[in-house]
């Protein structure tokens, strides 16, 4: 950030208004293909306003990809803690939460392009969404219950996240269906057979 600048003064729309254009040209063009002169004839500013908020091109960049992480972040970390355990509330949770993501892809189209599927910190933040996925899975206490019916729990979250990844492509931003739509499809894919979890929920409670 410029020194001395303050938060709703002309250096912060000037910021904002840099990383609008670099999104819309990054998600148009490609990384590799778009330059700052491009960047900043688009928002009508010139080259050493650029470098007052980011020292190269590549910060820019990662500043996008930040924002795009932090979004999810908040999806998956809100609420997590709280609510009942067990098969049934963690369906919900995960339903709920899938939709909010869906949600959000859907009014940062570009955004997710970069982040999710161009930039190479791409990685990560599916290896964050596995992780969270299995904590998920975790913290409504359903670990022992898909270990019960030979379910790796990482290959589950990953698969899901695969899933996820490829509907988000061939479905979501088509908009073939909506987001909730979408994620109780999802959901019901990889996590709704009820008749098996009764069976395994009752063998549990015998056992203990």
């Amino acid at each position: 950030m410029a020194r001395g600048r303050k938060i709703n003064s002309n250096g912060e729309r000037s910021k904002q208004l840099l990383l609008d254009k670099a999104v819309e040209l990054f998600s148009e063009k490609g990384y590799h293909d778009t330059k700052i002169s491009d960047i900043v004839k688009a928002a009508n500013l010139t080259q050493p306003t650029f470098y007052l908020y980011f020292k190269s091109k590549q910060s820019l960049y990662n500043d996008l990809n930040k924002r795009f992480q932090r979004g999810f972040h908040e999806i998956m970390s809100e609420h997590s803690e709280a609510g009942e355990r067990g098969i049934e509330s963690f369906i919900k949770m995960l339903e709920q939460k899938l939709c909010l993501l869906f949600v959000y892809i859907i009014e940062n189209p570009r955004l997710t392009k970069i982040g999710l599927f161009e930039s190479e910190q791409s990685c990560v933040i599916k290896s964050q969404l596995t992780q969270q996925f299995i904590h998920l899975i975790v913290r409504h206490d359903c670990e022992r219950l898909f270990q019960l019916i030979e379910v790796d729990l990482k290959t589950l979250a990953d698969s899901l996240v695969g899933s996820f990844e490829r509907l988000i492509l061939t479905n979501l931003l088509e908009q073939k269906s909506k987001p909730c739509e979408l994620a109780k499809d999802l959901v019901q894919l990889y996590f709704i057979r009820k008749d098996k979890y009764d069976i395994i929920q009752a063998q549990f409670q015998l056992d203990n």
